[in-house]
């Protein structure tokens, strides 16, 4: 698979997941889709999301996995890609320490 169309169906699949996630999920907690990381096959797609408060990670990560199916259904039907990529989802452990960092910096 070429890397400009990994990348485009990449972003896509960021932007829809988002928006199904912003739709479904109830307003108790801010759940972000930080990226998406595909093989480069094209067979598997990690979405990668942060949670605030910390507090309802673990329920909005529940909620999403949940789901996937659901998910996969709105993305098959809004990209015209085949076949569609296998989803999972993580919490992206990066971005809370990226986070945790600028806690520090801005206490000095």
């Amino acid at each position: 698979m070429s890397e400009f169309r990994n990348e485009k169906i990449t972003n896509n699949i960021k932007e829809l997941a988002a928006l199904y996630i912003e739709k479904e999920a109830g307003p108790t907690s801010l759940i972000t889709v930080t990226r998406v990381v595909m093989t480069p096959d094209g067979k598997k797609a990690k979405i990668m999301v942060s949670v605030l408060p910390v507090e309802k990670e673990k329920a909005a990560y529940g909620f999403i996995k949940r789901n996937l199916g659901e998910l996969r259904k709105n993305i098959t039907k809004n990209l015209r890609v085949n076949p569609i990529p296998f989803l999972d989802v993580e919490i992206d452990e990066g971005e809370k320490n990226r986070q945790k960092i600028d806690d520090l910096l801005i206490r000095g």
